[in-house]
């Protein structure tokens, strides 16, 4: 790969991408064109000018899309089946139960972003996130403010900054090597985050639509409905820790827990039939964070800072707008980290801008007025706030201890 241009010191690759961002950002009505021409015109300038990781031209491009299908393979079926598992649990009218099972005030929302965390503590953020935006949807009637919103995903995040099975970040670490016991101590961070993110996104939401306090009348729980549900979950499930433990080098080859969530799902339809309607906009939004995961990759980013608490703190805002994915892989290749903040600053950084994290478009997806940045960073402003103090709280009780760089 030819060395960069720089336009006023800055490589023109990341300009470019820029003002991707800025346009989602400006345009959020139109997210996808947006993302979609930013890409183009990041595929065309390094055709045409500085080429690619693995080389020039076509052929280069090519290379890198083989580096790089199977995250975004993985990450295309995840959302997509998840979306489908989200209306097999909606349709089961679990979530119209729930407000027998939630407080009537705005602690109710406290215990329903609990519950996100917890869920995403032993399962994949995103259908974390998509199990509590159903929810949401049913116990405040439709009427779900976007600081709770963000802070829904923010939970989700969290809970699975601590875990090697409830991000993908962190499972990446586990596959190179790092302990599980080192990233469990991310959970020091995201509980503090949580206790101060819930309380005031909860609040906000009683204001706006309060907790409906009964169940509807005659209701009827889908058992069939409830059983692929726990299917799919648990499939997931399964096949992330089967592969992770006696498989790893077929995660590198083969989507592995999108093909597992998607096989439940298919053998499963003879029972209750998938609603294939929703899958339109769902594609739409999945490809939308496809084409901004992809821009991300083509980025030229060969090494990061000097690893450091600092450095840790700054990748949380950087994952915000950037994919976490090549940024956790960068950090795995120079160590040198704390993982355990490493773990918490990429998964739950993401949370405070609605496209920095898949659980957050997955849950955009379902409430497209979710789309504004401006809006999502004024009323989910907790997010922020929880995740410095949570990161200095942790600072302050563990220190920082750098492990050696990974072999």
């Amino acid at each position: 790969m030819i060395e960069p241009i720089l336009l006023f010191g800055i490589p023109v690759d990341f300009i470019l991408f820029a003002l991707t961002l800025l346009g989602v950002a400006l345009f959020h009505r139109h997210t996808l064109p947006v993302a979609l021409t930013g890409l183009a015109a990041i595929i065309v300038y390094k055709l045409a000018f500085t080429g690619f990781k693995f080389g020039t031209g076509f052929a280069g491009l090519g290379q890198h899309m083989a580096h790089e299908w199977v995250i975004l393979a993985n990450l295309f079926l995840l959302l997509t089946g998840f979306a489908m598992l989200s209306r097999h649990f909606e349709e089961s009218r679990i979530p119209d139960e729930m407000p027998t099972l939630l407080p009537d005030d705005w602690k109710g929302g406290v215990v329903l972003l609990v519950l996100v965390f917890v869920l995403s503590s032993f399962l994949d953020n995103i259908a974390a996130a998509l199990i509590g935006g159903t929810v949401a949807r049913h116990v405040f009637r439709g009427k779900v403010h976007i600081g709770y919103l963000a802070g829904i995903v923010a939970a989700s995040n969290a809970g699975g900054s601590g875990s090697v099975v409830g991000d993908t970040t962190t499972t990446m670490m586990w596959i190179a090597g790092v302990s599980p016991l080192a990233v469990v101590e991310a959970y020091i961070a995201a509980i503090v985050a949580m206790l101060i993110f819930a309380v005031p996104a909860s609040i906000q939401q009683h204001r706006f639509s309060p907790i409906q306090k009964d169940p509807p009348k005659g209701l009827k729980i889908d058992s069939a409905r409830v059983f692929i549900v726990a299917a799919i979950l648990m499939a997931a499930l399964a096949a992330n820790i089967s592969a992770n433990l006696k498989f790893p080098a077929l995660l590198d080859i083969l989507p592995v827990l999108g093909l597992a969530v998607w096989a439940v799902i298919l053998l499963t339809a003879g029972l209750r039939a998938p609603d294939w309607s929703i899958m339109p906009e769902t594609i739409k939004g999945t490809i939308f964070l496809l084409a901004l995961v992809t821009a991300a990759s083509l980025m030229p980013v060969e090494k990061l800072p000097v690893a450091s608490w600092q450095t840790a703190l700054g990748l949380g805002f950087v994952s915000a707008v950037f994919d976490n994915i090549p940024l956790t892989a960068l950090a795995l290749k120079q160590g040198g980290y704390d993982w355990g903040y490493l773990a918490y600053a990429v998964g739950f950084g993401g949370s405070m801008i609605w496209f920095g994290s898949s659980a957050g478009v997955a849950l955009a997806n379902m409430y497209p007025e979710a789309k504004s940045v401006g809006r999502w960073v004024s009323q989910g402003w907790p997010v922020a706030a929880a995740y410095v103090v949570g990161f200095f709280v942790m600072l302050a009780v563990i220190g920082w201890h750098p492990d050696a760089p990974l072999k």
